[in-house]
């Protein structure tokens, strides 16, 4: 039974789902800051800190499916413990790690259990609340993830220059912790399907093919696209991506039923999706990264400049998620990335004078303005459009999604940015941080459709 948006209950289904998805979203983006820190203490140079990214990304991005199916399988609870324990796991293997090496792997672990924690923790919000109070629980849940995710850099830039970048990720013991608690008073809402099954095969080609792709698209500036030990595992990872597909067209109990892509909003939406975080990614690690090595900013002022952006996507979210109601998605997925390519455009104005306030400010609220109007009804529009039992897996695919687009762009770093994340390379990740938004904006604008109150569908 759903419960009212005034109940005790519905309080706690969304304190629960934000709690224990904010933490694998801040994690995702307080390295950004902590960048330079690593590399100072541990040593390697670009290609080891975008790896400190993007083996986090890698298990996320690649694992998320198979932990949706799990979700929607065996329960969002049980789901939930297991990724919470595990990322708790990590984070102090992170937080104590003596070199990049280990460094890497924990993130990796760190990046298995947060799959865990974003498909179940929304499902809960999608299997336990509809109408109104659904619709208010994710554009609340999305407000606080996001701005977890925003506020990051911030997190991360006060523990580096006040105590130690380490404690950016050993800090996650708390609200693992509190989530725990609030877990007990939520009762036993699991339900476990009779036919559960889980494709081990399935989540070890997807892990493997996005594994090799990535780390030939991490590598190649290094070793050049004729090394053997870029073009082969390359190739192994294309065909076992390819082979992941195939076998989800066959196997009983597929971690991506193909059936949901036939859904004109949900493919249209993830499209989008693609488009608009592979460019949230791109400049949150330039901005983070440059205004430490480039602009000679400290790790807290350098976090600092995301604050005007979580803030205007807090303010804007839950007012949005009406408006919504009342105007359709369609605008908001069209406008709202436009307002953000205006933001990275202004970033143009950075020199080699830096100044904060005239260069980087005004173009990061246009930024926040833009994201704020942007990611509520874009969540809501995607997870409207499939129903039923596969919320859990709708969840999981648009979160693969989004944290597949960030891996890619990041992997690409060193071709975006011309090799060096000098003034002209932050020039160049904004243009094509813009060019990225219009590409979402026009995928929004001709695909998205207003959906009718029947249109979910149950796949």
């Amino acid at each position: 039974m759903s419960a009212p948006t005034t109940s005790p209950r519905f309080g706690l289904i969304v304190a629960i789902a934000a709690l224990a998805s904010a933490v694998a979203f801040l994690d995702g983006t307080v390295v950004n800051v902590a960048l330079p820190a690593i590399r100072d203490e541990l040593g390697g140079g670009l290609s080891t800190q975008q790896w400190a990214v993007d083996a986090y990304l890698l298990t996320l991005s690649s694992l998320i499916l198979f932990a949706g199916s799990v979700s929607d399988a065996f329960g969002r609870v049980l789901v939930l413990r297991i990724g919470l324990i595990g990322f708790g796991i990590a984070s102090i293997g992170v937080g104590l790690a003596p070199d990049p090496v280990v460094l890497i792997i924990a993130r990796a672990l760190q990046g298995a259990a947060g799959a865990f924690l974003v498909p179940s923790s929304l499902a809960l919000i999608t299997s336990l609340l509809n109408g109104p109070a659904q619709a208010r629980a994710i554009g609340q849940w999305t407000a606080w993830t996001t701005g977890a995710n925003l506020a990051g850099p911030l997190i991360g830039g006060l523990f580096v220059d006040l105590l130690s970048w380490r404690f950016a990720f050993l800090v996650n013991i708390l609200p693992i912790a509190v989530t725990f608690v609030l877990l007990t008073r939520l009762g036993d809402v699991d339900r476990r399907r009779d036919d559960a099954h889980i494709d081990l095969v399935s989540a070890a080609l997807c892990t493997l093919g996005l594994g090799g792709i990535v780390f030939a698209l991490i590598e190649q500036p290094n070793l050049g696209w004729g090394h053997p030990a870029i073009w082969m595992p390359l190739t192994a990872g294309i065909l076992l991506f390819a082979a992941f597909l195939l076998r989800q067209r066959t196997v009983r109990s597929p971690i991506l039923p193909l059936g949901i892509f036939r859904v004109r909003n949900f493919w249209t939406g993830n499209l989008a999706t693609f488009f608009i975080y592979a460019a949230l990614s791109l400049n949150g690690f330039v901005v983070g990264v440059y205004l430490q090595q480039g602009a000679g900013l400290s790790a807290t002022l350098a976090g600092l400049s995301s604050l005007p952006t979580t803030l205007a996507l807090i303010a804007l979210s839950s007012v949005v998620g009406g408006w919504v109601n009342r105007f359709g998605p369609r605008l908001f997925m069209t406008v709202g990335p436009l307002v953000m390519a205006v933001g990275a455009l202004m970033l143009l104005a950075v020199q080699k004078d830096f100044d904060y306030w005239t260069q980087v400010l005004p173009g990061l609220i246009v930024f926040g303005l833009g994201l704020g109007v942007t990611v509520s009804p874009l969540t809501s529009t995607i997870l409207g459009a499939i129903g039923g039992e596969r919320s859990g897996i709708a969840s999981a695919t648009n979160n693969a999604v989004s944290r597949i687009a960030g891996l890619v762009v990041i992997a690409i770093l060193a071709v975006i940015i011309g090799g060096s994340l000098d003034l002209d390379g932050f020039h160049r990740a904004a243009l094509i941080t813009a060019i990225l938004m219009v590409a979402g904006a026009l995928v929004s604008f001709l695909g998205i459709r207003r959906p009718a109150a029947t249109d979910a569908q149950s796949i």
